[in-house]
């Protein structure tokens, strides 16, 4: 089997991807409500730090009871996916949060948000590499698609760039891409395993980089700005851990299992619209005509992304020793 193939996608394989198009599509919303409800907090002193910990650290607390009940009696799976579970905390969260918090230290949100979100483009050179087969004309145009219409979303007029916030954002890149990667790796765990177990990987990582200094912390306990109003600093706090990383995390990554990593980092773009969107709503941050037209060319291009499939989900596995597994299936 080629993962180039013009077969028709069996129904089976449609009603999977769609399902999976719909969860990462709630990941991605999700995803988006961090930014809108944490500027409550940095405006009142937190620093990014100290945001991005707590984040982590109280959504692996909800999420790990729940992973311990789902992998009840195959706690030793587990054990045997150890370096996958790492490898998930210490990059797809620890690495992806705390690069892209260093990144917005030192540049635009905008320009950071564009460094981060290449990791499609980057996964689509990977399997290139991996498998040497050229992408076909449909992902190269989805591909371009997508990147021109996240560039209209985030409106880069006037942004800044600074080279070691450049760096940062091509870390958080990276974190981006291995969430995807590990997120379609083939495994027996549970699709709420690998963040639940992940999850306490990130906090640790986080929890030491702010106890020999490395990440700046202050998080002041006290009343904060949203929506016009005074409220407490644990309000917006739990939107940010409930939302938009239990939620997020545990959706996003069952989406990945159905969809692949290729089609569901594309699928992730919408993040930048959902987020442009909520700030309208919550913050009274009305998207420009530009911004929206970039939206339409984000879903045009994961469209374009989705009709390359092959008989595979997503047109995957996109990687050799995956496309034997499938064929020995």
């Amino acid at each position: 089997m080629s993962s180039t193939s013009t077969e028709p996608v069996p129904a089976v394989h449609a009603s999977r991807i769609g399902l999976g198009v719909v969860l990462g599509l709630v990941a991605s919303l999700t995803f988006a409500t961090s930014g809108t409800f944490a500027r409550p907090l940095l405006s009142a002193g937190w620093t990014p730090g100290a945001a991005v910990f707590w984040r982590v650290t109280l959504a692996a607390v909800v999420l790990l009871p729940v992973g311990l009940w789902v992998m009840r009696g195959r706690l030793r799976e587990v054990l045997v996916e150890w370096r996958t579970i790492v490898a998930f905390g210490a990059l797809a969260v620890a690495t992806a949060q705390l690069m892209y918090f260093a990144a917005v230290s030192r540049m635009s949100v905008s320009v950071a948000l564009l460094i981060e979100y290449l990791a499609p483009v980057a996964l689509v050179l990977l399997a290139w590499v991996r498998t040497r087969h050229a992408p076909s004309r449909l992902v190269i145009a989805g591909t371009l698609t997508s990147l021109a219409g996240l560039v209209l979303v985030l409106d880069l007029t006037g942004a800044s760039v600074d080279p070691l916030g450049v760096l940062f954002g091509l870390l958080a890149m990276v974190g981006a891409a291995a969430y995807f990667l590990l997120g379609a790796r083939p495994t027996r765990l549970h699709a709420l395993a690998l963040p639940a177990f992940g999850l306490p990987v990130g906090a640790v990582v986080l929890g030491l980089a702010v106890l020999v200094g490395a990440l700046p912390y202050s998080a002041p306990l006290v009343d904060v700005q949203l929506m016009g109003a005074a409220v407490p600093w644990w309000q917006p706090l739990s939107v940010v851990v409930i939302a938009a990383t239990v939620l997020a995390y545990a959706f996003g990554v069952a989406g990945i299992g159905l969809m692949g990593e290729r089609l569901s980092s594309f699928v992730s773009l919408s993040e930048v619209l959902f987020a442009a969107l909520l700030a309208a709503i919550v913050l009274g941050e009305v998207p420009a005509p530009i911004q929206i037209f970039g939206g339409v060319l984000i879903v045009a291009g994961v469209v374009l992304i989705r009709i390359s499939s092959g008989r595979a989900p997503a047109g995957l596995p996109t990687f050799p020793d995956e496309v034997e597994a499938a064929e020995a299936d």
